[in-house]
């Protein structure tokens, strides 16, 4: 049923009742088995379900409320409504006009959400840090946060977070009360990487109802499968209300782009998405039971109610599919089951832009000022003008396009399905392999079914492999402390655990144990806690602030590997640096038995290590010298990171020294490794 009164839309059906401002699109109720589960109530913060969104940008002020479809044409089978962000003709064209839509079908404890933004050709740029559907959920009825099978917890009480202590982020607090005291809380603890959460949120232990944000397809989720975002948390606002988030495009970790220009016409179809509620067991069951709905809710897409020209039905959607052969005996001993391969839209050139004012939407619909987000206090390298990121905009940040990813069969065939035409290029990554494939761009039609063949996928040695420390997975998780990253402040504990800096020794240390997951700066005043100042560089700009009185000092930190070399070598050498995480401002300086042979340049900024993270944006750096300069026995390394700040630590995935031998030099394979001037990304 659907009633339209009092400026809102009700949508019921049995199940569900949800209540929606027509003047703003927000969610103000949703009840289920007589419980409201939304927070009607917040001591600090906004309250319902609503879409927001951090960055530079102007919204329509002309609002519509409007009923899409009507259940009284459909005998009830479904019904949807929106809120129409439009263009008022007396007024300067806005950077977005945008719909917000929540959607009910018969017979389903569901509520299905989505969003369109369109940017018309003449329209002011946008530049959008962030955006994502919040929602603050009744704290009397929810306590149990499910993200994982790893991170299944009962909550701290709201009570408990708003007398915790600070510490040196706002999002994290010292609880000195309820069953958590001594310990901190943090929002970071709960993010994941969204792809391998296809349902998380809220349970309750004492009313037995579950309400999950359940992700039917991740085409227009930004960065792709190795993107980490926040998924649910207490708000850090006072009040510590239970929160869930859908982040289709997010600023943590690395980031995600989405810059539009006056002169381009654009536009992103986001969802649906379904808030799913169940009942009657124990959070944990409910989330089991919410994963069966993701796959079922996977298996319906794309919607055939969904009526909008820019989500096109499954008849006008295309097919990709092909076998992935690897070029050596070697890479072909991984898993090829963990083998992801995707098709995005080809590289493009990122936009220079200045120092966005951020604003971030309102339920009331009121654009709200935030903080001004400034780029690394960097100056006179061309590479500060990207912050370190390459100067095109690939995969894992774009959020300007659609994505779509598999796994791949044991034998490295593939399939992908529901694909929108248009212009796309093949990629492929896997736990164990260096670096990426790539292969296209090319075209695909309305309901085409491409074969791709067998795409080869080279070698992805340089050379002869002296050593390699790590698994290259695009993650920390292998090293020490990579099984509980999600802790608090693990990078406080180094100055114990490394008195002297990580000495490790190739065929003898465990990188397990004796290989940090984090390169920090060595912490050795102000207890870890920022000065008020702003440190962070990235959009989102989470505050440091502390009760410091002043920055803490800091002492950069020099790492060394030990190795034999069992014979005198010549040629060329090269050490291979895979990076998922760097602080603001950070650069490796690298030697080899105390000569000096470069830096990696400035690494991207992903903040990974103060939001208690493994991964992050992922980069090679690739830093040639002459292998004469190896001794026969034993040779050193050594990593050094100058900081000047706390945040500056340095997470690496993987790291491999090989040699090009003079006799090899004029082969097909060193010919395509022949080193550019200075350090390279991968």
């Amino acid at each position: 049923m659907l009633t339209v009164t009092n400026g809102q839309f009700i949508l019921e059906n049995g199940l569900v009742t949800a209540r929606i401002e027509q003047a703003s699109g927000v969610l103000v109720s949703l009840r289920y088995a007589g419980l409201e589960l939304l927070a009607q109530r917040s001591p600090g913060g906004a309250l319902g379900g609503y879409w927001s969104w951090v960055g530079r940008m102007n919204v329509s002020t002309r609002r519509e409320g409007r009923v899409r479809i009507d259940p009284a044409s459909n005998g009830g089978a479904i019904a949807e409504v929106a809120t129409e962000f439009l263009h008022d003709p007396s007024q300067q064209l806005p950077s977005v006009e945008m719909s917000v839509r929540y959607a009910m079908r018969r017979g389903e404890p569901c509520l299905y959400l989505s969003a369109v933004w369109r940017h018309r050709v003449g329209a002011p740029p946008l530049r959008v840090g962030e955006a994502r559907y919040a929602l603050k959920l009744n704290p009397d009825v929810f306590d149990f946060l499910s993200v994982d099978e790893r991170r299944q917890r009962l909550m701290p009480a709201p009570a408990d977070w708003d007398l915790g202590q600070p510490t040196n982020l706002k999002e994290a607090r010292r609880l000195v009360t309820g069953r958590y005291a001594g310990t901190v809380e943090h929002k970071y603890a709960y993010a994941a990487r969204l792809y391998e959460v296809p349902a998380y949120g809220w349970g309750s232990t004492r009313h037995r109802v579950g309400v999950w944000l359940v992700q039917p397809s991740f085409e227009s989720l930004a960065g792709g499968p190795t993107k980490v975002e926040l998924t649910g948390h207490l708000d850090v606002n006072p009040g510590g209300t239970p929160t869930l988030l859908y982040m289709w495009l997010g600023s943590h970790y690395g980031g995600s782009s989405l810059v539009v220009e006056s002169e381009e016409a654009w536009s992103k179809f986001v969802g649906p998405v379904v808030l799913y509620c169940n009942q009657g067991a124990e959070p944990t069951d409910l989330w089991r039971d919410a994963l069966a709905r993701a796959r079922a809710e996977s298996a319906q897409w794309p919607y055939g109610w969904v009526q909008d020209p820019e989500y096109p039905p499954a008849c006008e959607r295309a097919t990709v599919r092909g076998r992935i052969l690897l070029g050596s005996q070697e890479m072909r001993e991984i898993d090829m089951r963990n083998l992801w391969v995707g098709v995005t839209a080809p590289d493009y050139p990122v936009a220079l832009v200045p120092a966005l004012s951020r604003y971030s939407f309102s339920p009331t619909g009121a654009p709200v000022r935030m903080a001004d987000g400034a780029g690394p206090s960097l100056r006179g390298r061309a590479e500060t003008r990207f912050g370190g990121f390459p100067a095109q905009v690939d995969w894992q940040r774009d959020a300007k396009y659609y994505q779509f990813w598999t796994r791949a069969n044991s034998d490295g065939s593939f399939e992908i399905r529901h694909v929108r035409p248009g212009r796309w290029v093949l990629r492929a990554f896997a736990d164990g392999l260096w670096g990426e494939l790539q292969h296209g761009p090319f075209d695909l039609r309305s309901g085409e079914v491409k074969d791709l063949g067998c795409v080869k996928w080279p070698s992805d040695r340089l050379g002869d492999i002296v050593w390699q420390i790590g698994v290259p997975n695009r993650s920390a998780r292998e090293f020490r402390h990579g099984d509980h990253y999600w802790q608090w402040g693990l990078y406080l504990r180094y100055p114990e655990e490394f008195p002297r800096d990580v000495d490790f020794e190739v065929g003898r240390s465990d990188w397990r144990r004796d290989w940090n997951y984090v390169q920090p700066p060595r912490i050795v005043a102000g207890a870890g806690l920022q000065s008020p100042e702003e440190e962070e560089t990235d959009e989102n700009s989470d505050s440091m602030a502390g009760p410091s009185s002043g920055r803490p000092k800091v002492e950069s930190t020099t790492w060394t590997i030990r190795f034999q070399m069992p014979r005198l070598v010549r040629g060329r050498a090269v050490l291979r640096l895979a990076f998922c995480g760097a602080g603001p401002g950070c650069r490796v300086e690298v030697s080899v038995n105390d000569r000096p042979i470069g830096d990696t340049g400035l690494l991207p900024y992903t903040g990974t290590m103060h939001r208690d993270g493994i991964e992050g944006y992922w980069t090679e750096r690739r830093i040639w010298f002459d292998a004469a300069w190896l001794r026969l026995g034993e040779n050193c390394i050594r990593l050094h990171v100058p900081a000047t700040i706390w945040t500056q630590g340095v997470l690496y995935d993987c790291l491999r020294l090989e040699v090009l031998e003079e006799r090899d030099l004029s082969s097909p394979e060193a010919t395509r490794a022949t080193p550019e001037a200075g350090p390279s990304p991968g």
